[in-house]
């Protein structure tokens, strides 16, 4: 996306209209179009972590009205209120699931992840786990909400393989897990040592 080339934006504008936003949950940055206002020096980092100039931000409350006005277009990230858009940068996925629970087993099982945000997201066919590959080393992400990925962290990706199983998919076997009578293939059970 191209972005105009306009003065940093200051924090302290989209601190006072997060907080006037009332809402349960994220809030409805989908149905809000106000004008691109500039970039701001913000920046998540592939472990989840929040900088501001620079510096971590160690406030979680903060960090969690921040990611409660994220919003993903295409391949750019915003902080969106209904007066102001201004570009972020992610290093990798917006979120953190840092941990999950799971409920019943089988094709009944539930796998209920929670992010470095406290978001609270059950995988299921909206929301599914991903495995991206770089070099062989697998990266598993889940959907959190539209657009916005959650990287599931390490110790949490071997647990699930310690759940996974192996499933028929299109006349191939492919390891994976399930939740929400949802099969999630995590690698093809082929080549792997199970």
């Amino acid at each position: 996306m191209e972005k105009p080339d306009q003065n940093p934006v200051n924090a302290d504008s989209l601190i006072k209209a997060a907080r006037q936003i009332k809402s349960r949950g994220p809030a409805p940055v989908h149905l809000w179009n106000p004008d691109y206002c500039g970039e701001m020096d913000m920046r998540i980092a592939r472990d989840g972590t929040w900088f501001y100039m620079g510096t971590p931000i160690g406030r979680k409350p903060l960090v969690k009205l921040f990611a409660n006005i994220l919003r993903r277009d295409g391949d750019d990230y915003f902080l969106v209120t209904p007066v102001e858009k201004v570009g972020i940068t992610v290093e990798d996925a917006p979120f953190v699931a840092v941990d999950f629970e799971v409920t019943g087993q089988g094709k009944d099982q539930i796998l209920t992840f929670t992010t470095q945000t406290d978001d609270v997201v059950r995988a299921d066919a909206d929301h599914p786990i991903r495995v991206q590959f770089q070099a062989d080393t697998p990266s598993p992400y889940v959907l959190v909400r539209t657009n916005l990925e959650a990287l599931i962290d390490r110790k949490s990706f071997y647990r699930l393989v310690e759940l996974g199983v192996t499933h028929l998919i299109d006349g191939q076997d492919w390891f994976g897990v399930w939740s929400a009578g949802t099969f999630f293939p995590l690698a093809r059970a082929s080549g792997l040592s199970l």
